[in-house]
């Protein structure tokens, strides 16, 4: 998306022939919105840091407020507190996005928020910071905002356990979602996702000394890289499927045979049917060391999000884009979750990746391009302002 002259969209502007009854009354300035993300990146908000999630929730409704005029409900759960924004009247379009970061406190010291080349850095500038602040000032934009629902949820990057249902029955509500995740490279927008999950596999053998009696233990490492080359063996590249083991540890002692082992297994895919497969090649695992037992955690915790679930958003974000000359915007399919997973399993119209532009999301070298932030913003009016229309 080019970051020059923008036209507006005034009043009496066509839609396919139908006349907007919304107006972008466009005044969206590129300082103010920066100066928001330095207000949310500068309070750090670690999943499941209850007493910073409760800082961050109580600045980004400040912000709310401000920017908009009305204050948000925050609502409390056990994960840290969801922040809600309704501009009244009948529901039409819900924005999701996720205060939560994976960064834990002290990031900010070591990689405060800085701008400098048209780029922003610092712990959740790209995933999701700058994504609320740019929907915010898009819908600050818009002289009509009722129908219009604001969801920031508190636990997004560990599962939204809390949230889910939240979510779900606002999305439901309002018929369509529009989330907040960064884009794709070059500003793409994201028009399907793999469904995702993490499984936990445990391995119980016997502890003996590894150099007086070692023939007396059950080594539990042993097992557990036996399993971890038959686990690798259970993605299918052809339909999408990836099972990819992360994480591993086991034991307690250089001298002692391991008692204990334990490793942690990424699964994504694109078909439903292919969640079966996997869940039963988990539970179909049997030790290969006698004596050793195996214990399967876990699973899938967020469905695919298919690409008919844009079908019909992606197009109308394409037209905005073109009304308002930005060009082309491409919409791909990803392998990360989101919580468009849940609003689309529900049946209910979600495009996603309409936050910032950028990179490195969940790494020290996070960044997003800042000159095309307006554009962002200016996207999403453009969008509310179209499913307001077909109210």
């Amino acid at each position: 998306m080019s970051g020059g002259n923008v036209p507006t969209v005034g009043r009496g502007m066509r839609h396919n022939g139908v006349v907007a009854r919304n107006v972008i009354a466009d005044g969206i300035d590129l300082d103010a919105m920066i100066d928001d993300v330095r207000r949310l990146v500068c309070i750090e908000s670690p999943s499941r840091d209850l007493d910073a999630l409760e800082r961050s929730a109580h600045e980004l409704a400040s912000i709310l407020t401000e920017r908009l005029g009305s204050a948000p409900t925050i609502v409390a759960s056990a994960n840290g507190p969801h922040v809600h924004w309704s501009g009244g009247g009948a529901p039409r379009v819900l924005i999701v996005g996720h205060h939560d970061t994976v960064f834990p406190l002290g990031a900010l010291a070591q990689r405060p928020f800085t701008v400098e080349g048209g780029r922003a850095t610092g712990p959740g500038v790209f995933d999701m910071k700058a994504g609320i602040v740019q929907a915010v000032h898009g819908v600050a934009s818009l002289a009509d905002r009722s129908g219009v629902e604001i969801l920031i949820s508190a636990d997004e990057e560990i599962g939204s356990g809390e949230s889910r249902e939240l979510i779900v029955e606002r999305a439901r509500a309002c018929g369509s979602v529009l989330v907040l995740e960064p884009s794709a490279d070059g500003g793409a927008l994201k028009t399907a996702r793999k469904g995702t999950g993490t499984f936990e596999v445990l391995v119980s053998g016997r502890a003996a000394h590894a150099g007086l009696e070692p023939e007396k233990g059950v080594n539990a490492l042993v097992e557990v890289a036996h399993l971890v080359l038959k686990i690798a063996t259970f993605g299918d590249p052809s339909r999408g499927t990836t099972v990819t083991p992360t994480v591993s540890s086991s034991g307690t002692a250089d001298n002692v045979v391991p008692a204990l082992a334990r490793v942690l297994v990424d699964c994504r895919v694109v078909e439903a049917d292919e969640r079966e497969r996997v869940e039963k090649c988990f539970a179909d695992l049997v030790p290969t060391v006698a004596g050793a037992s195996i214990e399967v955690r876990g699973g899938f915790n967020r469905p695919p999000m298919p690409p008919a679930a844009s079908v019909d958003l992606f197009p109308l974000a394409r037209a905005v884009a073109t009304e308002l000359g930005f060009g082309e915007i491409d919409g791909v399919a990803v392998g990360g979750g989101s919580d468009g997973t849940f609003t689309a399993a529900a049946g209910v119209a979600t495009l996603d990746g309409l936050g910032a532009v950028g990179g490195g999301a969940h790494a020290d070298h996070e960044w997003i391009d800042v000159t095309v932030m307006p554009d962002r913003a200016r996207l999403i009016a453009g969008l509310v302002g179209r499913l307001q229309d077909r109210g």
